[in-house]
Parts: C-alpha cells; structure tokens; sequence
C-alpha cells in the first residue's frame, strides 16, 4: 500500500505541476529529480526504505541534513542545493492546502533559508568572439550552411536550446519584421525580432530544405539526418565542434555552452543601450530583477555611464618639469 508521501507526490508532480500549473516536462523532470536525492538521502542516511518513508517522517530538520547531504556527500553547490530547496518548498507549499493539520511543520520547511553564495559572473562571449565563432562554419557545404544558421538563430534569438530545439517552421515568419515565435518555461510564448542577416540565412536554409512551402507547418526547423529534431545535446554538440576549431585560446577554453549564446545576446544588447525591460521580454523573464545580473555584470556600461558624468572635472594637463624654475633651483642646490 502506498504511503501517503508517495501518494500526496504523485498528485503534486502530475495533478499540480503538470495538470493546473502546466509546467513543462523539463520543469517536472527537475523537481522529480530532487525527490529522488531525497528518497535516497531516507534510504541511505537515516535507514527508511522508500516504501516507508512517509510525511510524518519529514521535517524541517530533515530537510536541513538533507542539504548537508548534498553538500558534503555529493559535493553540489549553493546554488544546486537551493533548487533542490525550492522544489521542495514549492511541495510543501502546495500541502498547507491539502492538509491543513500539516501547516505547522510545513511552514517550518518553509522557513529553512537558502545557501548563501557569492554571485558569480555572467559567462559570455565578446563581440569579437562572437563573430569569429559564427565565421567558421563553412558556409560552402550544406552542413556548414545548416551549422551557420543554427548559431545565427540561437544567438540571435536568445532562445534557451530547448526553445530552439522545439522550434517550428510555423513559428518563423520572414516577412518583415521578421520575427521567431519561442514556447519557453511554463509552455509561455514569446514573439522575439529577427535581425535581417539571420532572417536571410533562415530563408535560404528553409528553400534548401525545401521546407519554404505548405505542409511544413509542423516540422522542426532544425534537424538531423533522421529528420527528426535535434536534440539539446546534439546543439550543444554543434556549438563546441566549432570552439574546437577556433583560433583564440580564450574562446577554446571558455566553458562555451548555448545558455552562454543566450548570456552573450543579452550583454550585447544591454552594452548597446537597450533598455532592460526590452531584454526582459526578449529573454522571456517573469521578473525584470531576473535580467538586471547583465547590468550587474557589464564593465562596459559601467565605464560608459562614469564618463559621460561631468568627464572634464579631472584633466590630465601635466607640466613640463623642465620648466618647473622651483623644480630646477632644487634640483641645482643638491
């Protein structure tokens, strides 16, 4: 017989998250996984098989171990173990209101703090690396073609790589203003502009696939050789074969990823002078304090913004020292 943990799970993963919320499979597939660490940390930490492991037995003290678990056994980072904290919150949030005679210990979960870490930068390219990556598929090969204008998209877009990966040929359109339609976390869309090289590139790419025509509607824009969709890792595959080939050491090195495309797209936008709430909706964030880390993290504006106040309060006028006469009597005296 089930326990009522397993039960009250099952309803939050399927019922809750998927049913009334309509998270994404990516969403559910996280939190699931930080139940599982759970699961384990009972059956390996505290001898309660899985079978066994009910409500009763979690509190705020157990999730505490649990995070100290994390830490000290499987070596995760703050910010690991703050996602593993949040799904659980979002869990036992949702209990107050399936039973309301748990309140208390779930308000005490609730309660446990998050880790605190140092933020970290944001991860992006330069202009300059930006453009030397995007030259060096071969664009005289089908592959290449197929290559530049994955990177184009994703760049341009800003899209997250399952946004990309899903995307549809109904969901380009070229006509001006060319624009891409992206289904982001929580299946929201959002309609973000194309820049007239990459609307170019895709319209040529789409006639060579023959997928310009009707009946393609539903297609995957970019795929393999099996004509189905690529796949995260397949884009992600593409990205480093070309950081492979590139020439400065620093874009070899850099731990280069498709998120780090999205990063890049943002900082150039923000240093450019776009406004954040601009970016925000590019970007697709609920939250404009979200986006604000590329104004936390861009040097460039910073510099822009303390030159353009009051720049000729401090000179750089010098005087000669040989025509300093104090200067000169001095140096005659020693």
């Amino acid at each position: 017989m089930a326990t009522d943990f397993a039960v009250s799970l099952r309803r939050f993963l399927t019922g809750h998250l998927a049913g009334l919320r309509g998270c994404s499979p990516n969403t559910i597939v996280s939190y699931r996984d930080a139940f599982k660490l759970l699961i384990c940390y009972f059956r390996d930490e505290r001898s309660v098989p899985p079978e066994r492991l009910t409500l009763e037995l979690i509190d705020a003290a157990a999730i505490t171990g649990f995070l100290a678990w994390l830490r000290a056994s499987r070596g995760n980072s703050p910010s690991t173990c703050n996602q593993r904290l949040a799904a659980i919150d979002s869990f036992f949030s949702w209990m107050q209101s399936q039973d309301p005679a748990r309140m208390a210990c779930c308000q005490d979960i609730l309660a446990i703090p998050a880790s605190k870490h140092d933020q970290p930068g944001v991860a992006h390219l330069s202009v300059a690396q930006t453009r030397a990556l995007f030259a060096l598929p071969d664009r005289s090969t089908r592959a290449g073609r197929r290559d530049a204008t994955l990177l184009a998209t994703l760049y341009n877009t800003a899209a997250r790589v399952q946004e990309l990966a899903d995307l549809t040929v109904r969901d380009i359109r070229l006509d001006h203003p060319a624009m891409a339609a992206l289904t982001g976390k929580g299946r929201k869309s959002r309609h973000v502009p194309i820049d007239a090289n990459t609307a170019a590139l895709l319209a040529a790419y789409l006639a060579e696939r023959h997928l310009d025509g009707p009946g393609h509607e539903h297609h995957p824009v970019f795929f393999n050789q099996h004509r189905v969709k690529l796949s995260r890792g397949g884009i992600a595959w593409i990205l480093r074969k070309y950081q492979d080939r590139a020439a400065d050491p620093a874009l070899i090195s850099a731990h280069l990823s498709p998120h780090v495309l999205r990063h890049s797209r943002a900082m150039h936008l923000y240093d450019s002078g776009v406004p954040l709430p601009y970016i925000r909706d590019i970007l697709g964030h609920t939250d404009l304090s979200t986006t604000e880390i590329y104004a936390r993290a861009s040097t460039e504006a910073k510099r822009k913004a303390l030159e353009a106040v009051y720049a000729d309060v401090v000179t750089a006028d010098l005087a000669e020292w040989n025509q300093d006469p104090e200067l000169l009597n001095w140096l005659a005296s020693l």
